[in-house]
């Protein structure tokens, strides 16, 4: 069935996510703050609209995956946002990476106008996004889901429902913590190598092949070796999703020694003006605080 989809944020990630849509066979509108990041789009058969209303007025499922907490809300709730001109019965998907509090907030007051939200965050990068191939993680009502779930399918193959609204938040949140703490834990296993003498490349083959191997020790791992940082994922996304997580945890008295070290170390690389690089760069900090340079 053809669904009429709505889709804002068309970046890295978001517009091979957009673009899978319609290999779909659904419709879409979409919607950038900056124009020219639509036009691929556009070129394949979307239509662009002026601002988040008016792809409300079009859309009957509206995707939204923007930069933080108060883009999500701006987007929705603006001037020109969604709910200004969403019907009753529309859902709002959102697959930014935002706060859990602040998520559950935005469905209470969509309900009040008949509007139904997710929360979808996704894990996968930009290849999952491309190849369709995306974890996400779902919040909101089972019966929502399931109208939204053949949507999600053109975008993703590990498809969850977590639970109520938020709960799609809490386990990307989740996600972002074992990334993190994995990153800083191959940070320091190829640093020790390298200093002992032994070849960390050699060490990295070896660890591949037991209990210490992971996506993270192949990826980011070979990133480090070959000191290589183009962004996967950036420093500065990375470093705000576990702002996210720490301000959580705070609000809860929860206590994430292992995330806060992490945390900090993303900090250092804020301030070193090294923001746009992919968060392997952890290791940089690391060498540094081991007298190797890290440059």
């Amino acid at each position: 069935m053809t669904i009429n989809v709505g889709f804002i944020g068309p970046g890295i990630m978001g517009a091979p996510m957009a673009l899978n849509l319609m290999k779909g066979g659904h419709r879409l509108w979409v919607y950038a703050r900056r124009p020219a990041a639509t036009q691929p789009l556009v070129a394949a058969g979307a239509t662009a609209c002026a601002t988040p209303a008016d792809v409300a007025r079009h859309a009957d499922v509206i995707f939204t995956i923007v930069s933080d907490t108060p883009d999500v809300e701006s987007v929705i709730f603006g001037a020109q946002g969604i709910a200004s001109q969403a019907r009753p019965g529309t859902v709002i998907v959102d697959m930014s990476t935002i706060s859990p509090t602040a998520t559950k907030s935005f469905a209470e007051r969509l309900a009040q106008q008949g509007v139904e939200m997710l929360d979808a965050p996704v894990s996968g990068g930009e290849t999952g996004a491309i190849n369709g191939t995306l974890s996400i993680m779902v919040g909101g009502k089972p019966q929502v889901f399931e109208r939204v779930k053949p949507l999600f399918e053109c975008m993703g193959k590990n498809i969850v429902h977590i639970g109520d609204n938020g709960a799609g938040q809490v386990a990307k949140a989740c996600n972002q913590i074992v990334v993190a703490v994995t990153i800083e834990a191959v940070a320091e296993a190829l640093t020790f190598a390298r200093r002992n003498g032994a070849d960390p490349a050699k060490v990295r083959e070896a660890l591949m092949g037991g209990f210490a191997g992971s996506k993270i020790m192949e990826v980011h791992g070979k990133r480090m070796l070959d000191n290589d940082f183009k962004p996967g994922f950036k420093v500065g996304l990375h470093q705000k999703d576990m702002r996210i997580v720490m301000e959580t945890a705070h609000q809860l008295g929860v206590a994430l020694p292992a995330a806060a070290l992490v945390t900090q170390h993303l900090n250092a690389l804020m301030g070193t003006g090294d923001t746009n690089l992919d968060s392997a760069a952890v290791v940089k900090v690391i060498e540094r605080m081991s007298g190797m340079g890290g440059k």
